[in-house]
């Protein structure tokens, strides 16, 4: 709790010092953030690889869970991923952008992250259990390039002398 409380305060303030006032995405981005504090969430396992570590990795995954000639068979996963996608870009390119441009490219990280949370979008609105999300990840999927310069932001300003806790210690490099 104190680390959500940590991530919730800097983006605030990030979003105040770039006057960008208070968004309702705030608080999912610190839940973002202090999901992905744990690398095992960072990389969850597929059904058919230990880790999903890449976005191809991921995609891929969206396309194992339609095949029906498996006891895999669960299409309701392939949302769980596109989240996950959209999740892993945007906490990736606005924490560890050096990273994402060494091994892969901002801009397919940003495309492929605003496709998912688009959607995630569309899956919620159109699904029987309401639109409860849809917004949110519209609104995700539409200022992803925003909340990507939040995270910079936060992580320059905000995380400089970053707390003892193993978030900070990652090393993607």
């Amino acid at each position: 709790m104190e680390l959500r409380l940590f991530f919730d305060r800097a983006l605030g303030a990030s979003f105040r010092d770039l006057a960008l006032g208070e968004d309702p995405a705030s608080p999912y981005l610190a839940d973002l953030l202090t999901r992905f504090a744990r690398t095992e969430n960072l990389f969850p396992p597929g059904v058919e690889t230990p880790r999903l570590e890449t976005v191809v990795d991921m995609l891929l995954e969206t396309q194992r869970v339609w095949r029906e000639d498996t006891a895999r068979f669960q299409p309701e996963r392939e949302v769980v991923v596109r989240r996950h996608i959209g999740d892993f870009t945007l906490f990736m390119t606005g924490l560890f952008r050096e990273r994402v441009e060494r091994t892969a490219s901002a801009s397919y990280y940003i495309t492929q992250g605003k496709r998912a949370y688009h959607f995630v979008s569309e899956h919620d609105r159109a699904s029987a259990r309401g639109c409860a999300g849809a917004p949110l990840y519209r609104r995700l999927a539409d200022r992803f390039e925003r909340y990507v310069g939040v995270l910079e932001y936060a992580r320059k300003v905000h995380f400089a002398d970053p707390p003892q806790h193993p978030f900070f210690r990652l090393n993607f490099g």
